[in-house]
């Protein structure tokens, strides 16, 4: 394959539901070293808040990827943040949600809905 979609810089957004905030990150990446290293910034720098939830995708034949919950319940996160990777076709990507919980549980299909799925 040799052509493959996916960001050219670092991207970000905020949204808030019920008290609770998200704050995405979007990130251009190429080893799951550098995953590592943009995740490990994003959870010193929002060290207060309760989930830093990710996912990523590599490589042009988009064979190595992984999603974290991060303490969300399973399948809550980081799947659904996988499943936008995966509906619009990119690779070289890594997302990060951050979540400061604003007091009102969201429940499951809040969470999908919030960190991935419509959000």
């Amino acid at each position: 394959m040799d052509t493959y979609l996916t960001i050219l810089k670092p991207s970000q957004g905020t949204y808030s539901q019920l008290r609770s905030k998200f704050l995405a990150f979007a990130y251009p990446v190429k080893t799951e070293d550098e995953v590592k290293q943009h995740v490990a910034a994003i959870q010193k720098k929002y060290y207060d808040a309760r989930h830093a939830c990710y996912a990523y995708m590599l490589g042009a034949d988009r064979q190595r990827f992984r999603a974290n919950d991060n303490g969300e319940p399973s399948g809550t996160a980081g799947k659904p943040i996988l499943g936008q990777i995966n509906s619009n076709n990119l690779t070289d990507i890594l997302i990060v949600v951050v979540r400061y919980f604003g007091g009102i549980k969201l429940g499951t299909s809040g969470l999908i809905h919030h960190c991935g799925e419509d959000g």
